[in-house]
Order: structure tokens, then sequence, then C-alpha cells
């Protein structure tokens, strides 16, 4: 099948009745980003829903928790019980029966351009988030051991430690960040019914009422373990602040934000601890040319800015062409940043001609060469009629 037969394919399965893959990859960005506290009871029904679609006994008990982390504590504590996990059932198996559905829906050549256009589209950002909560999750539970410095028993036991907790995190469902998939599923039109709605694809009872019991939790929690007798479940962050490439970021404060006081500090989509933030108001040439971790030093280097630091770091230009000029700044026990100077020829409104800065790689030689490399083309073959 050519791609615009696998198109033609979703768009087939558009017009019969589905919302369009814009539609929905949009309501379910928004779904994963969502914060604040969740409908209880219309969760919790659908957690029973997703049971009984399955064929397994309702939850007799139901724990809410105001974050991940302290649901997943809770988790650890069953997991060592030996409390049984039906993750498998309620929601992988349903998952896997679902997604068959999709491809055979839409066509095994359809599948490629959907998921392009609704999971892949999501797909980035979510799991880059989802994997920062848990990697977050992990280390203060199960902080990881100082392998030169402490005893070998000690260290042992982190890592047991460590590894259960990561056990712990495998039994849950990721609720709001499992959008990428019901993205698809949804544009698809695999989604199925939502309990006590008649109209849907998909049966009521099995994988498809399954999947749509799950998407409705999903529309309305964070994390949560799904067991035989006792559910766990974790409010939404009450904050989320991100930058316009969809990573955490928040310069005074923390970037994920839950009601119980966990949180998550990062800078442009990097971890940082609370009290590196707190300094970046301050920041000088001298803090940034000692930071010792290379990352944080970068973070320092961006929010002092690139051009500033030029300046006032004494930095002399590598070389100069009609292009622009060309600058290293050098880094201690790290790559140089290198980046190209060029002005804008087109004038602004008030006369003046703008100049901006662009990233160049470390390699790089000359001015020309850099602006080349930002349009993807030799040096060799940058021949612009007229740069703007």
């Amino acid at each position: 099948m050519t791609a615009a037969e696998a198109v033609e394919t979703v768009r087939t399965a558009v017009d019969r009745g589905v919302a369009g893959p814009a539609e929905v990859t949009a309501r379910w960005r928004a779904g994963a980003a969502a914060t604040g506290p969740a409908d209880r009871d219309g969760v919790e029904r659908a957690v029973r829903a997703a049971y009984r679609a399955v064929g397994l006994a309702e939850p007799a008990d139901i724990r809410w928790f105001g974050s991940p982390l302290a649901a997943a504590a809770t988790a650890l504590e069953l997991h060592g019980s030996g409390a049984v996990t039906v993750r498998e059932t309620v929601r992988t198996r349903p998952w896997d029966a679902v997604r068959g559905r999709a491809v055979e829906r839409v066509g095994a050549g359809g599948w490629a351009p959907l998921w392009a256009l609704t999971g892949g589209e999501l797909g980035p950002v979510t799991n880059a988030l989802a994997d920062r909560i848990r990697n977050a999750v992990l280390d203060r539970l199960a902080p990881e051991p100082d392998t030169e410095e402490e005893p070998d028993e000690v260290v042992d036991a982190a890592l047991q430690r460590r590894t259960a907790v990561r056990l712990a995190l495998l039994e849950s469902v990721r609720g709001q960040h499992d959008a990428p998939w019901f993205a698809a599923f949804e544009a698809a039109g695999v989604l199925g019914p939502a309990p006590g709605d008649p109209s849907g694809t998909a049966d009521r009872d099995g994988a498809g009422g399954a999947i749509a019991a799950l998407a409705e939790v999903a529309l309305g929690v964070g994390w949560w373990w799904p067991y035989e007798d006792v559910v766990l479940i974790s409010e939404r962050p009450v904050e989320l602040h991100r930058d316009e490439a969809g990573r955490p970021d928040r310069a005074d404060g923390p970037a994920v934000a839950y009601a119980d006081g966990f949180a998550l500090h990062a800078w442009r989509g990097m971890p940082v601890p609370a009290e590196f933030l707190a300094g970046l108001g301050s920041v000088t040439v001298e803090r940034i040319r000692t930071e010792e971790n290379a990352e944080l030093r970068r973070v320092l280097l961006e929010h002092y800015g690139y051009e500033r630091y030029l300046a006032d770091s004494g930095a002399e230009p590598l070389h100069r062409d009609g292009t622009g000029v060309l600058w290293r700044i050098q880094l201690p026990d790290d790559e140089p940043v290198v980046m190209v100077e060029v002005v804008n020829s087109t004038a602004e409104p008030d006369g003046t001609f703008r100049t901006y800065w662009l990233r160049v790689p470390p390699g790089t030689r000359t001015a020309r060469a850099g602006v080349a490399w930002t349009f993807g083309v030799p040096e060799e073959e940058y021949h612009p009629q007229r740069e703007t």
C-alpha cells in the first residue's frame, strides 16, 4: 500500500463517523496535561466498569492519594505483602485486543499514518513527562546508593529496594499519560462505548468495554494500581508548567506540583534541585564557570543568556565572513558551545536590524558553515540570493 493509499484508508475511517485525528489528538493532549482534582465518584464507577468488563469482581476498596509518590509507596507495601496485581487482565489484554481491532479497521497500511497523527504527536512529550515522574518517585522511595562510600551490604539493600520500587511502578496504569494510545484508538473508531453510553462500535463487555472504561478513568486521574481487592489511585497534579516544546519548565518554583507536596523542579525538561532554581536570579559568569555539573552548567548558561555571557566573559570570535560571526564558549569537562551571530538583512519597523544567535555543532569552523548547517546543506552549497 502506498503512502497516499494509507492516508486515504485513514480518511475512510474518519468518514465512517469517527472524529478527525487532529480533533481527537487535541482533546487527548488536553487530557494528558489536565490538572486539578478528579470527579471521584465518576472515576470509581469507571474503574468498577473496567473490572466487570473483563470478568473480575469489583474491587472492595478504592483508595485515593495526593500524588503518584504516595500511591507508589502503598503499592510497594502491597507488592511486598503478596497482593495480586490484575493489571494484565484489566489493562494489557484489552489493550492488545483493541489495538488489533484498530489495525484491522484502518488497515495495516493505514495504522502507521493514523498513529503518526495521534499517538505519534502526543507520545514524545507525554512519555517524557511520565518518565520524569517515574524517576522522581523511584529516587524518593529508593535513593541511588553511593557504591564507592557505603558498605556492600548497604549498597545491596538499596539496590534491592530500587528493584522492588521498579516492580511496583510496573504494576501501575498511567491514567492521563496513556493519552497517546487512547487518541489512536478513538481516531480509529475502536475506543468503544463509555459506561452507560449505548453508542460506539466496540462491545460493551470484554476488551471494548474495558478500554472505554479505562479511557474514562484516564480523563480524570493520574497513575493508578489495580489489584484483586483494592485499587490505588493518584490524583493529577495541581500545577503543570511547560515550555513551548511541552517540557516541564519553571524558574521560580516546581514545574509539576501535587496536592500532597510531591513536586518536580525542572528547567526546559531537565530535572534540577529546588535550591538550584532559587539561585538563578543571581547567576554570574564565575558561577557558570565553576559549576561542576555539566548539565546544570548548561542550565545556568541558558538562563544567563548566550549573548550576555559572550559579552561578559570576554569571549573572542573564531571566524568572520559575510554571513556572520562564529563564537565559541569553552566549558570545563564538556563540549564547547558554538554559535553564529547573524544580523537580519530586513529592517524592523523602527529601522533597526535584529541580531540572532544560532547554535551550531561544536566542530563548526566558519560562520558560513554554521549557517549552512541550519539549512541542512553543506557549506559549499549554501549560496542564498538574499539572507533574511
